[in-house]
């Protein structure tokens, strides 16, 4: 082996915010779409800290033609003086140091929500260019920086009675793989900023295309709207929505909740504002208190009989749409991309608000509780069903495991990081693609036509599908409060249907299941949507795929002057083996979609408008997007 240098003349300090583009993905989670999204959160956090602190109500949000972006707000703006100890402005200290501003003590921020202190100084670090103009002591102020170093002072300007910050960066090349930002994921992050900020007005505006989008967002009713706005496109069991609130010292908490008919659960968390997709302490304690509470209740009233069973919190949360909110002033947050609370004390302040509130209101709207329990005894029944079921399928899952439900094929290999599940459409295709595999690590389960919507389904009658038993037995992690993902088979679970409407329905039946049901393979980089080619181009000897309408145009510019013979592709089984291991499976040259959750509202809104009982949404939902389609099947 080479032998190399290790002593202390190798030894490299990265100075200033050079580790932040050195590592991007640390800070931002990724240089993809999901960190260039990202960078905007860190900007608007900014000006969400303020409207907390009461000294912002105006938030304007501006994506440029140039494909930069303008974040203007009406706070206090960014201090402006000298601070003495780096002999540098306050502005400059904020842009260009990790763990600087006014979120660490004192009377700055008493609730925040950007407490690690590097956002927009991450955002400065992976911009091309920045500059900040700033709105205070009477004056306009501005410094403009290039990849986090200022190439200006703080430039003193014209006199202004206005105040606040505006911010606008021009995201790095050199650091994102491509610039594009999604509308409609910022219009969610915006909608669900100011639902959970009472009156505050979000302006987002677009100008980059021929014509300007644009969305204002403002709610009187806070977290109250926000609960009736996801209930929207569901049946509610109760009109009236259960709202809780309680603040003591320096934690606040605020809670919403409508039962709908539904059989899926849609809670969703929050730690000053910041949207804590894996839960913590306040999820904890919330579900731990509504389990007893109405367990009590039902007690208290003679609706749960002295021989039966408590409810579980699984009976208890379905069909239960809620919102937790939280204000705290030192939220321990896991890792820069704040996903989990951990403050402990917040458990037990939860806990005892809804034992209170939530019994209180149960007791002054016994036609509302009375509605809850039946609901909640309704699933505990289903959940009885649900675990024979269950254990049926543990059993095939043991005596089968040669011939398992929807003719798995299995592969050889056993560490499930290098195996991969092809969950195929049709017998046909299932056929091709089990000669197409390699048998080493590729498995092969054909499913039957169209799986059950499960999101108009309890788990008993979900757990009796044959196809879906045998997706759960082949994954082997379990489904519902017994999945386990240190259990699952296959690391990639790979949806191949054919590239056709009926394809597109089953995908998205599949896809329906997973993310209700098995989400955490969704959250683990575990499930992916194979691509199969459109068309097959014959040129004499040579063949080539196009894997879209647009990619075959530019093959047949290239032979224009010859004679070529293009073959459609209607499904997979029109495709032999060797085509389907060339063009989809072969690992080296083939394409996967990974399936990611990017934002869990947007996901939780389109599966119920999509897949839910409720017909006016569907028919919304084509009347507006009718015009974008670019193809229908007939």
């Amino acid at each position: 082996m080479k032998k190399s240098s290790y002593d202390a003349k190798d030894i490299t300090v990265l100075e200033g915010l050079s580790a932040v583009r050195k590592r991007p993905s640390m800070y931002i989670g990724s240089t993809g779409s999901r960190g260039l999204h990202h960078l905007i959160y860190e900007v608007i956090d900014n000006s969400i800290d303020e409207a907390m602190a009461g000294f912002c109500d105006n938030v304007l949000v501006v994506l440029n033609k140039d494909n930069s972006v303008t974040v203007v707000d009406n706070g206090r703006g960014i201090p402006v003086k000298k601070v003495e100890k780096f002999n540098k402005t306050a502005v400059e200290i904020v842009l260009t140091k990790l763990h600087a501003g006014a979120k660490f003590g004192g009377e700055g921020y008493k609730v925040s929500g950007g407490l690690h202190g590097v956002g927009v100084s991450v955002v400065n670090a992976l911009s091309e260019k920045l500059s900040a103009e700033v709105r205070r002591d009477g004056h306009i102020y501005r410094q403009d920086y290039k990849r986090g170093e200022p190439v200006t002072g703080l430039i003193k300007g014209e006199k202004t009675s206005a105040h606040g910050t505006a911010i606008t960066f021009y995201p790095d090349k050199e650091i994102f793989e491509e610039i594009d930002y999604k509308f409609e994921i910022l219009a969610s992050r915006m909608k669900e900023m100011a639902f959970l900020n009472k009156g505050l007005k979000i302006t987002l505006v677009d100008v980059r295309g021929e014509s300007e989008k644009k969305e204002i967002y403002q709610y009187e009713g806070g977290i109250v709207d926000f609960v009736k706005y996801l209930c929207e496109k569901k049946d509610v069991l109760h009109k009236k929505v259960i709202y809780i609130k309680n603040k003591v010292d320096d934690h606040e908490v605020e809670i919403v909740m409508q039962y709908t008919d539904g059989y899926s659960e849609s809670i969703f968390s929050f730690a000053n504002n910041i949207n804590t997709t894996e839960g913590g302490t306040h999820l904890s304690g919330f579900k731990g208190a509504i389990t007893r509470t109405i367990n009590d209740y039902a007690r208290s009233n003679n609706i749960l009989k002295e021989k039966e069973e408590n409810l579980s919190g699984e009976d208890i949360r379905e069909g239960l749409t809620a919102i937790i909110s939280v204000k705290l002033k030192d939220p321990q947050f896991e890792g820069q991309t704040k996903t989990k609370l951990g403050n402990s004390e917040i458990k037990g302040f939860v806990e005892s608000t809804v034992n209170a509130k939530l019994s209180e209101f149960l007791g002054e709207n016994p036609a509302i509780g009375r509605t809850i329990v039946n609901k909640c005894m309704e699933a505990s029944r289903a959940r009885t069903a649900a675990r024979k079921a269950r254990d049926l399928t543990r059993k095939k899952s043991l005596l089968e495991s040669s011939s398992l439900p929807g003719k798995l094929a299995d592969c050889s290999i056993n560490d499930p990081k290098y195996c991969e599940l092809f969950l195929v459409e049709g017998d046909s295709a299932g056929g091709s693609a089990k000669q197409a595999r390699d048998r080493r690590f590729q498995a092969i389960l054909p499913l039957k036509g169209k799986i059950l919507n499960v999101e108009k389904a309890r788990l008993h009658k979900i757990l009796s599908s044959e196809e879906i038993q045998a997706m759960i037995t082949a994954m082997g992690s379990g489904i519902g409060e017994d999945f386990d993902i240190g259990n699952a088979r296959y690391h990639k679970v790979i949806i191949m249907t054919d590239a056709d409407v009926d394809g597109a329905h089953i995908r998205t039946l599949i896809l329906t299941f997973l993310y209700r049901y098995m989400s955490e393979l969704i959250e683990a980089g575990y499930v992916y949507i194979a691509q199969p080619p459109l068309y097959q181009i014959k040129d004499g000897k040579e063949v080539s795929y196009a894997y879209s309408d647009k990619e075959l145009e530019n093959i047949k510019k290239k032979f224009e002057d010859k004679k070529i013979n293009v073959q459609q592709y209607k499904g997979l089984g029109e495709m032999d083996p060797e085509q389907l291991w060339e063009t989809t499976m072969n690992p080296e040259i083939r394409t996967l979609l990974k399936v990611e959750i990017e934002d869990a509202l947007i996901a939780d809104d389109v599966f119920s408008t999509l897949m839910g009982n409720k017909v006016e949404p569907r028919r919304e939902f084509i009347e507006k997007n009718a015009k974008g389609v670019s193809f229908i099947d007939i």
